[in-house]
């Protein structure tokens, strides 16, 4: 087997596969080539073992002069029938802590290779035992909180959403090797498939992943949305931002400063993930006999209440302005606020209407050391706007991997490929009616089939496969 993320996957790791705590029975798991070898040397087997066959058997384990010899049950599979694909064991034992440890140096010491996070699981997939929506499946039983959790991972893990997507992925190769067979024969005028039936079944297919998507849809609904609120002074930008970011025109948009006053929320999904953003109004106060007094301390709370739920936080400046750093500064203690109420919050400058100035002010980078992000946005022109959705959307990516329930995981991971599949497969439908030739076809065709694998983990990168079992705990 090849190397993963620099580690040999022909090593025989070793891991306490039980839970981390006391308990009457625990268990050590070893899988890879090395299997019987370290068997042998610790006398668990005669040195002489050449049984084939999956069994169960007693044995005994010396440790050290401490502990002396304990009574192991040894289930073995000794052949590529396995979990993992390979020679693998298992021992049950006396729950004790300690002494799993001791035996998971023991086997270390014979050989053996102390397994990483997810490993087991990585391989089993690796082999082709699982896919990997069903490989996160595992991680989603065993995290599992209440029936409806578990019900979802068990689902998940038995094929009910690879099953579907692999028959999909299996019909557009199909598809795809018609059209591709007609362009070799396209001089001779012969169609392996008429222009009506492949519009006919790329349109199933397209309804069957629509089906999949919604479900997915359904199924992460319990996942909260990457929280987003907008902050800043009066007339900074916020609305005009609110309504870029979301493609809407949720907020009045005016040159005079002082709009929003009620605090406005729309949800909305970029690559897949979900979101809230909410425009607040702008920090203001007035003395206590202005007339407006009153209104703007109940927009300011209503903004802090805001702040408090958020995960992000983006501080909006307008460049346009001039504003000297003690202005900059007194955001910082508007931030500080935030971070009061929900520590884990964090904060992003946004220099807004970057349209109205050339180059960036001076006393812009004043404030650059004080923050974990700052952009340069123009919701007018675009200008920034692409790279601070990609930002959000690796701070959605990051917020997802600690979530627990890794079947909502598959779904955030998986819609933003799906609707991608969806959308190549309409486009070689609209490209089959306007007859703008199979080659195109073809091209869209063979999009939708990659993002599908991607999906299901026919096609796969290193660093998909780390953000997958990563979550994992040690053993499994």
């Amino acid at each position: 087997m090849a190397d993963i993320n620099g580690f040999t996957l022909d090593d025989t790791i070793v891991a306490v596969a039980s839970p981390l705590s006391p308990a009457p029975r625990g268990i050590v798991r070893m899988s890879g080539e090395g299997v019987i070898k370290i068997l042998r040397r610790t006398n668990l087997i005669a040195t002489d073992w050449s049984d084939r066959r999956t069994q169960r058997f007693a044995s005994r384990l010396d440790l050290d002069d401490l502990l002396g010899a304990i009574e192991v049950d040894v289930m073995l599979w000794p052949t590529s029938r396995s979990y993992t694909g390979q020679p693998s064991a298992e021992l049950h034992l006396i729950g004790s802590l300690p002494i799993l440890d001791a035996v998971v140096d023991r086997l270390i010491a014979a050989g053996g290779r102390a397994a990483r996070a997810g490993e087991f699981t990585m391989r089993s997939f690796l082999a082709g035992r699982l896919d990997l929506p069903q490989a996160e499946a595992v991680l989603g039983v065993i995290d599992a909180e209440d029936p409806s959790t578990l019900n979802q991972a068990l689902s998940q893990l038995a094929g009910n959403l690879s099953r579907p997507l692999q028959t999909v992925r299996g019909e557009l190769l199909n598809l795809l090797a018609d059209v591709e067979a007609g362009l070799d024969f396209v001089d001779e005028d012969i169609e392996f498939i008429e222009d009506s039936d492949l519009i006919d079944r790329l349109g199933g297919l397209s309804d069957l992943l629509t089906l999949a998507s919604d479900q997915l849809r359904e199924r992460s609904a319990s996942s909260s949305s990457l929280e987003i609120v907008l902050r800043g002074l009066p007339n900074a930008g916020k609305s005009c931002l609110l309504n870029a970011l979301t493609q809407t025109e949720s907020a009045i948009v005016t040159e005079q400063a002082g709009t929003t006053r009620d605090s406005i929320s729309v949800s909305f999904e970029v690559e897949g993930y979900a979101v809230r953003v909410t425009d607040t109004a702008g920090i203001e106060w007035r003395a206590a006999n202005d007339p407006d007094a009153e209104v703007l301390e109940k927009a300011q709370w209503q903004a802090i209440e805001a702040a408090s739920r958020a995960d992000l936080c983006l501080w909006c400046i307008d460049v346009s302005e001039g504003q000297p750093v003690t202005a900059l500064e007194s955001l910082q203690g508007f931030a500080a606020d935030a971070h009061s109420h929900k520590k884990s919050i964090e904060n992003w400058v946004l220099l807004t209407k970057t349209d109205l100035v050339s180059g960036s002010p001076e006393w812009a980078e004043a404030l650059r050391p004080k923050v974990a992000k700052m952009f340069h946005v123009s919701a007018l022109t675009g200008g920034g706007m692409n790279e601070l959705r990609n930002q959000i959307v690796g701070m959605a990516e990051r917020v997802d991997a600690t979530e627990v329930g890794s079947v909502i995981g598959t779904a955030a991971r998986c819609r933003g490929s799906l609707m991608g599949a969806i959308e190549a497969i309409n486009q070689a439908v609209d490209a089959t009616r306007m007859q703008a030739g199979h080659e195109l076809v073809a091209t869209e065709i063979r999009t939708a089939a990659g993002l599908i694998g991607d999906v299901t983990g026919e096609v796969y990168t290193d660093d998909l496969l780390d953000r997958v079992f990563s979550r994992f705990c040690i053993g499994k």
